[in-house]
């Protein structure tokens, strides 16, 4: 693969544009990381992937949890409100031509007040940003060394 653009040097006011949605969003901090995590999966950016599945770790979430996102549907490990979450992050992540499903927007409505929707909205709206920079420009997750 040919090196690709580093967004943040190459268009700085880009960058710095969705680093201020991005910053802009008040919400839930653990389940933050987790939405951000399933988004990222979604839309297939490793970087992404491995970014926040450590920030979950560090805002407290567990390995178990953080594995369990990808298969979050039923899962008991989520109660209704990160599940309600976790729909509408597939649904605007995976945005139909519909648009997103009435039900899925009100069972989310349901579990969180105007302001945590809002907030909501925003944090998947950001996370899908980063994700199409991490996967039009290439960013990889960095190796760790092995040890034997």
């Amino acid at each position: 693969m040919t090196k690709r653009i580093a967004l943040d040097k190459a268009a700085g006011a880009v960058y710095r544009a969705i680093d201020a949605l991005d910053a802009s969003v008040d919400f839930d901090p653990a389940l933050r990381e987790l939405i951000r995590l399933r988004a990222s999966q979604l839309n297939g950016c490793s970087y992404c992937v491995d970014y926040h599945a450590t920030d979950a770790q560090a805002a407290g979430e567990s390995e178990r949890r953080i594995a369990a996102v990808a298969a979050w549907r039923g899962n008991p490990l989520f109660d209704e409100r990160e599940r309600a979450a976790f729909a509408l992050t597939d649904a605007v992540t995976q945005l139909p031509l519909a648009g997103v499903p009435d039900d899925v927007y009100a069972e989310a409505a349901r579990h969180f007040d105007e302001a945590e929707l809002g907030n909501l909205i925003g944090a998947i709206i950001a996370i899908n940003a980063w994700n199409a920079v991490g996967v039009a420009t290439g960013l990889k997750p960095e190796v760790e060394a092995v040890t034997a």
